[in-house]
This record gives structure tokens, C-alpha cells and sequence, in this order.
């Protein structure tokens, strides 16, 4: 398929999906367009590409789509910059410390304590994956992506300083979980022999350090640019230049391009927006980054859904994927409670806040996107299937029952 026929049969389904969600099912709708993908997928599987023509196209699209590349070199970008332009940046200032511990630390701990206890599962069924292909699954698995429950736990009525640490944290974390990413499978593919910790450290600052800077440095040069016009249409073109230009800069740079668009869209959401913007840019700008999260996200979930039709299915992988849902939720859950409970000593956190936290913590595309990145002989079958089981359960189930969850923890609470 070329480029035009994948765009617009991408968009259509879109749109149908979002539409039956709307008028009938009226869930979510990141959750309402993944659901029906996927019961699509799942129907189109069991007509099978040789006894249908619409599963045989189907699963043409979805082999011509890179999902890994379209997400993680594209979709990631506008993301990650149109969650941080809306962010007050006062207010998460007031929350930077849990905010950056739980994005940090806590994506550490997930990230071995999922390494860990997968080694022992992995060993139980007999697959030989080494220590440190167990810690690459446990850094992609670990990032957050509330996404499709802000929605749900604002109607549920939860402080607002929660719901802004769910949110930052979300935005922070996925940066730095591909920068944790990047550092443990460069070390695997040198098998630990040619790479010290004094390589991993410089190798993470850089990504790291590098990418809160440079993104410090795009937002600025974008405020300043964006001060000395007053037109709307090229005030919303220049934001889409910092996207895509700053994103585009950075991986060739070797810093961690999402943590750029993160700051990067900070700044733009703050300093621009409250000195170099009039009032009608200001409507223009929030109203079109809020279009482009609403129809990237429905793409996002649309390809999960359909990502199914090509992932190598096995009983085995099937039943680990299982498991790996408990890991990876008594992971979380440790990930938040360990750093919460240090920080009460000098941090007030909301009722119920670690119950919320583990439970509203959803796995979302980038993990998927992470896990087909990987090469033939870094497990990635197992993995991809494994990540897809824990991704679809989480945004079925806990994306489907946080709302509830939330609103009675609050009733309980007031």
C-alpha cells in the first residue's frame, strides 16, 4: 500500500470507530476505538487472509505500517508536546517532587523489580533469557500513559494536585524510560564486555541531561520567535517547526528527544502563551493542540487494536503474558508506594493516592512501540506478544474500572 491508501483507510476507520463509540457505546474514546479495532481484528483473524478479502487487506495495512516507527519517531513527538503545553506549569512546580521521583526512581525500581521477578518466570517455563534482555522488557513495560482515564478520573472527581501528578509524571516518565531504554540495550548488545559504568552513566546523562536541555533551549528560541509576531497562523506553524524540528535535531544530537518536547512544550504552554501571545492566538494555539492529541491518540489505539492481526500468537506466551500482567502490577505498585512513603515526609499526598496511582498506571503504545523495536535476537517475538497481553489488559480492565474505582475511593474518603 502507498502512503495515501494507508492514511486514508487509517483515518476512515478512525472516524467510524469514534463515531459508533460517541453515539452508542460512549466509553472513553481512546478506549471505545481500541476496543472495536480490536474486536475487528479478532473477526477478521477468524475469517482468516485466505477465506476473506477484507483480512487479507487488513492485514496488508497493518504490515505497512512501521507502528515502532510511526509512533516512536512521529506520534511521540506531537504527544508528548501537545500534554506539556496544557500543564500549568506553576502547579506541577508545586508537585515537581513526587512528580520526578515517581517519573524517575520509580521508573528504576518497575524497571527491576519487572527484570527480576520475569527472570524467575521466564525460568519457570524454561526460556533462557538473560538478565539483562529481563530488564530491557522491564524498562519498556514500565512507562505510564493515562491518557484514555484523565478523562474518567476527572468526572470521578479526584484532586486536581493528583491528577496533575498522574499527568506529569505520565509525560516525564516516557522520556525517561526510553533514555533507560536506550542505556540497557546498548548494553546488551555489547554483552557487557566493551561498555563500564562510567559509559552507561555519560550514555544516560547525555540522553537525559542533554534532552531537558535542549528542549530548555527550542522552547526558548520558539518563545522568542513567537514575542515578535502577532498572527496566529504562523504562531501555530512555528509550534509545529519546534515539534518536529526540535524532535528531528535531537536524535541526531543523541539526546533524549522526548524529554525535549516535554520542556519544550512547558515552556510554550507557559512563558509563550502568557507573554508572547494575544488572546486570539492563545484560543488558536490550546484549541489546535488539542485537536492534533484527540486524532493522533484515536490513530494510536486504532493501530493497537489492529497490531494484533500480525503478532505471533503462542499458548505458552500466552499464559507468561498472563503472569506478567500480576508482575507487572505488584511492580507498580511497589514503584509507587516505596517513594510515596518516603516523600510523606515532606510531601502531602492525597487520600488514596497510592491506590489511584498503581491502579490508573495504564501501559500504552509506546510500550509496544518499544518491544518491536527490538532486534530478531533480542527476544523480540516473546516480547512483543508478552507486551501486547499486559497492554490490552490494562487499558480493558483497569482503563475500564479506575472511574469507578476512584469516584467510590473518594465517596469513602469525603
Amino acid at each position: 500500500m502507498n502512503i495515501n491508501e494507508i492514511l486514508t483507510i487509517t483515518i476512515v476507520l478512525a472516524a467510524i470507530f469514534a463515531y459508533i463509540n460517541h453515539r452508542y457505546i460512549k466509553w472513553p474514546p481512546t478506549i471505545g476505538i481500541m476496543i472495536l479495532s480490536l474486536g475487528a481484528s479478532l473477526v477478521l483473524a477468524v475469517l482468516g487472509p485466505s477465506h476473506s478479502l477484507l483480512s487479507k487487506k487488513a492485514v496488508e495495512l497493518v504490515t505497512s505500517i512501521d507502528f515502532q516507527e510511526v509512533l516512536m519517531n512521529f506520534m511521540l513527538s506531537f504527544l508528548l508536546f501537545a500534554g506539556a503545553i496544557h500543564i500549568d506549569a506553576q502547579k506541577l512546580r508545586a508537585q515537581g517532587l513526587p512528580v520526578i521521583v515517581l517519573a524517575t526512581v520509580g521508573i528504576l525500581l518497575s524497571t527491576f523489580i519487572v527484570g527480576g521477578l520475569m527472570s524467575v518466570v521466564f525460568n519457570w517455563f524454561g526460556l533462557k533469557v538473560p538478565f539483562i534482555y529481563c530488564l530491557l522488557f522491564g524498562s519498556l513495560i514500565s512507562p505510564t500513559d493515562p491518557i484514555a482515564v484523565l478523562g474518567l478520573l476527572k468526572a470521578a472527581k479526584i484532586p486536581a494536585t493528583l491528577e496533575l501528578k498522574i499527568s506529569g509524571e505520565s509525560l516525564f516518565n516516557d522520556g525517561v524510560a526510553v533514555v533507560i531504554f536506550i542505556t540497557i540495550i546498548e548494553i546488551a548488545r555489547s554483552g557487557g564486555a566493551d561498555i563500564s559504568l562510567l559509559d552507561t552513566s555519560k550514555l544516560f546523562l547525555q540522553e537525559a541531561v542533554g534532552g531537558l536541555a535542549f528542549g530548555a533551549a527550542v522552547g526558548y528560541i520558539g518563545f522568542l520567535a513567537l514575542r515578535s509576531i502577532d498572527d496566529y497562523k504562523v504562531e501555530v506553524l512555528i509550534t509545529l517547526a519546534i515539534v518536529m524540528g526540535g524532535y528531528f535535531a535531537a536524535s541526531h544530537l543523541h539526546v533524549s528527544g522526548p524529554l525535549a518536547m516535554v520542556v519544550a512544550g512547558l515552556i510554550t504552554g507557559n512563558k509563550s502563551k502568557a507573554e508572547g501571545m494575544s488572546d486570539v492566538t492563545r484560543d488558536y494555539l490550546g484549541k489546535f493542540w488539542e485537536l492534533i492529541d484527540e486524532i493522533l491518540n484515536a490513530i494510536l489505539f486504532l493501530l493497537i487494536g489492529f497490531e494484533v492481526l500480525v503478532i505471533k500468537v503462542n499458548s505458552t506466551l500466552l499464559l507468561i503474558g498472563a503472569i506478567a500482567i500480576l508482575v507487572v502490577l505488584l511492580a507498580r505498585w511497589l514503584s509507587v508506594i516505596l517513594p510515596v512513603t518516603v516523600l510523606r515526609r515532606w510531601v502531602k499526598f492525597e487520600p488514596n493516592a497510592v491506590t489511584i496511582l498503581s491502579w490508573g498506571g495504564l501501559r500504552g503504545g509506546i510500550s509496544v512501540a518499544l518491544a518491536l523495536s527490538l532486534g530478531n535476537g533480542m527476544f523480540r517475538d516473546e516480547f512483543v506478544l508478552i507486551t501486547y497481553v499486559i497492554v490490552v489488559f490494562s487499558i480493558l480492565v483497569q482503563g475500564l474500572t479506575i472511574g469507578k474505582l476512584a469516584g467510590r475511593l473518594q465517596q469513602k474518603s469525603t
